[in-house]
């Protein structure tokens, strides 16, 4: 089972020039030198530009802003959302690429992160602090991440709020999966953020419209993969999303039928395709699980 320690990296979080979402900005460390070592830290990309890399927030999964040329319901909300937490203010875009921070104050964020890895693309995984809530440690320090430091996370606060959804990884800590479980179950509860407008247990898919900005709000990992087969429909694939599911088996830039452990938190978990999980009926798709109880296998 994964264990709870991570690397504790300090640096400043900056927006300018970039396109933050909901759920990711990016970082630049006091001392770059630190993320060698991590799992996957070969694949970082480090900006020749600044000195910054992308990050990918631990545990969650905001509703997309900029999927390509896509976006979801919240998005926006989501990131603006983020930004004003973090401490960004006067924040302006470019006029034609409108997700593009063209200026804001002040121009970085002092804080820091705590990772072990690096996911697929690139993007360290990690949790984020800030301020106060910058663990007191000395830059490089190997710490453990418990639930007192993990409830100052802005991981945690976007599942509180309802902001993001939860999203689980098999390399993700169990005890860290179940905070950030319950966190998001409250949300769920108050109905707050995604939660009052989610639909992912059953949706119309007849186009990018049909789940874009003013349709239907879903999970996002769900809503990538209609996004793709939607792009594969246009291409001339013939078939429902299942099948394409199913068709990117041996794909050499992998395979979008993720493998996924269903009823996570019971005695009986099973592993599965997402094939399996998702059924479609004319233009309604159907989602079987419980958004809370599923796990990622980590690619």
């Amino acid at each position: 089972m994964s264990m709870p320690f991570y690397r504790f990296i300090k640096g400043n979080f900056v927006i300018v020039s970039y396109e933050p979402d909901g759920d990711s900005v990016r970082f630049i460390a006091d001392n770059a030198q630190l993320f060698q070592g991590l799992k996957r830290s070969h694949r970082i990309q480090i900006s020749k530009k600044d000195g910054s890399v992308q990050l990918r927030f631990e545990g969650v999964d905001s509703t997309e802003l900029h999927y390509g040329n896509a976006a979801q319901p919240l998005g926006a909300e989501a990131r603006d959302q983020l930004l004003n937490w973090m401490g960004f203010s006067e924040i302006q875009f470019d006029k034609k690429r409108v997700t593009m921070v063209t200026s804001a104050h002040p121009g970085a964020i002092s804080g820091g992160i705590l990772t072990k890895g690096v996911d697929p693309h690139g993007r360290p995984i990690v949790y984020a602090l800030l301020g106060a809530n910058v663990v007191r440690e000395k830059d490089g320090a190997t710490v453990n991440a418990d639930a007192a430091l993990l409830s100052k996370t802005m991981n945690q606060r976007l599942l509180e709020t309802g902001m993001a959804y939860p999203l689980f990884y098999s390399s993700m800590p169990q005890d860290d999966q179940q905070q950030f479980r319950k966190a998001a179950a409250q949300a769920r509860k108050k109905q707050l953020g995604v939660w009052k407008i989610d639909t992912t247990r059953e949706f119309v898919l007849i186009d990018q419209v049909s789940i874009g900005p003013d349709g239907e709000c879903i999970f996002p990992k769900i809503f990538r993969r209609c996004t793709d087969f939607l792009k594969a429909v246009t291409k001339g694939f013939s078939g429902d999303l299942v099948n394409w599911l199913i068709s990117t088996h041996g794909d050499p830039k992998g395979t979008e039928d993720d493998q996924v452990i269903t009823h996570a938190t019971s005695s009986n978990p099973v592993e599965v395709r997402l094939s399996s999980v998702v059924q479609q009926r004319n233009n309604r798709v159907v989602f079987q699980p419980d958004l809370l109880d599923i796990v990622f296998i980590e690619k």
